[in-house]
């Protein structure tokens, strides 16, 4: 019989207690796979929501660099606006690929999201931000029929809260003005989803914002020359040019603390895993003295012993490495919903992606800590004289 079959068989007397030892392991584990796949998942997302924007940089009104990163990628933050002469000038340089401006305003909503209320982002566009963003296609109707005509573009999702199709009418809260359904987007799994678009005249008309716009997407013909573009406008009085590399480093930042406080959580409880297994063996160890004595008396070496002893701190090790393993993957849904309802910013797609090698590395891990914990209980075992250890445990 090996010493693992005999560790395994010494975990079983106390069944709960080697639960609650497992299920320790478990929660500190579950807690680091979660979070190196809360940093690979964000990452992609974010990744993926920047490429979908379709623009290389997005010129907008001076103010903080966390507002513009918001703005671009959710449509929030504190909206500032710029003259629409600067998109004019812009447009005329010859690095320029293709340009468009937008006018974001937000609306609030007594009757929104079940009648709870909510913010509607309503954004003026022109036919330009369609060439920008080529996957963008209808679902149902078309494009406006006039560059000021009274009629919305609604995006998938917003068309499903709002139950409306083309024809529909829409009435924008705070503005008492009614506009024609005029399409509605297929799903695109981006930002634009929960957008209410309209012409970009009709949008300065009705908010009261005559020659005003928030932003300016521009893709450039060479991506190369984003350094030099960025440097010719940076006297331009009252703007700033925000480029898609800034704003991925600028959203990182602000949860970079949120994933520190989470890695802080999971070396504490791993920490605090290596103490109670260390304990649990210990404790295992002192309540089979008599035992131990026994098998030393009989011809087991202080090694057969010490082989003993680590062989349960590293069964009860692995098997909380595999339960932390299933728990985070089997738990991964409702850790993106929770982290979605924590962050400023939560981008589309999978916000937690468990991968293989995150898996490996935390069964390791977990192995690791108890080759670690096992190290004292398992010399104190071996260390043990037979005739002490027999009267010890009379």
């Amino acid at each position: 019989m090996n010493a693992i079959t005999i560790g395994f068989k010494n975990l079983t007397r106390k069944k709960i207690r080697t639960t609650l030892t497992v299920a320790g392991i478990a929660l500190a584990v579950a807690v680091l796979v979660s979070l190196l796949g809360f940093d690979a998942g964000y990452q992609k997302s974010l990744s993926g929501d920047i490429d979908k924007l379709g623009y290389h940089l997005l010129v907008t009104a001076k103010g903080c660099p966390y507002e513009a990163a918001t703005l671009i990628l959710k449509g929030g933050g504190g909206l500032r606006y710029m003259e629409e002469n600067i998109f004019k000038r812009i447009a005329s340089d010859p690095r320029v690929d293709k340009i468009t401006p937008q006018l974001m305003n937000s609306v609030y909503n007594q009757e929104g999201a079940g009648g709870k209320g909510a913010f509607a982002m309503y954004v003026g566009i022109e036919h330009s931000y369609l060439e920008l963003k080529p996957w963008l296609k209808f679902r149902w109707g078309g494009w406006f029929s006039g560059s000021a005509a009274d009629e919305v573009i609604m995006g998938y999702e917003a068309a499903e809260v709002e139950q409306r199709k083309p024809g529909d009418k829409v009435f924008v809260p705070g503005v008492s003005k009614v506009l024609t359904v005029k399409g509605v987007l297929k799903r695109s799994g981006t930002q634009d989803d929960g957008v209410i678009f309209l012409p970009l005249a009709t949008a300065q008309n009705i908010f009261e914002l005559p020659g005003k716009l928030t932003g300016v997407g521009v893709k450039l013909k060479d991506i190369g020359q984003i350094a030099d573009f960025e440097e010719s406008l940076y006297n331009e009085p009252g703007i700033q040019v925000v480029s898609l590399a800034e704003v991925r480093g600028t959203i990182l930042n602000l949860v970079a603390s949120a994933r520190a406080m989470a890695g802080s959580v999971a070396l504490i409880a791993i920490f605090v895993a290596l103490i109670g297994v260390t304990n649990t063996i210990l404790v295992s160890v002192f309540e089979r003295t008599r035992e131990i004595g026994v098998m030393k008396a009989l011809g087991a070496s202080s090694f057969d012993v010490f082989k003993i002893v680590w062989s349960e701190t590293v069964i009860v090790c692995a098997l909380g490495g595999l339960a932390g393993v299933i728990l985070a993957i089997s738990g991964s849904g409702l850790t993106a919903k929770v982290i979605r309802g924590m962050l400023p910013y939560a981008p589309q797609g999978e916000l937690v992606l468990i991968k293989g090698e995150f898996v490996w590395m935390a069964l390791l891990a977990a192995i690791v800590v108890g080759l670690i914990a096992g190290t004292y209980p398992a010399w104190r075992a071996s260390r043990m004289k037979p005739v002490e250890a027999i009267r010890a445990g009379e």
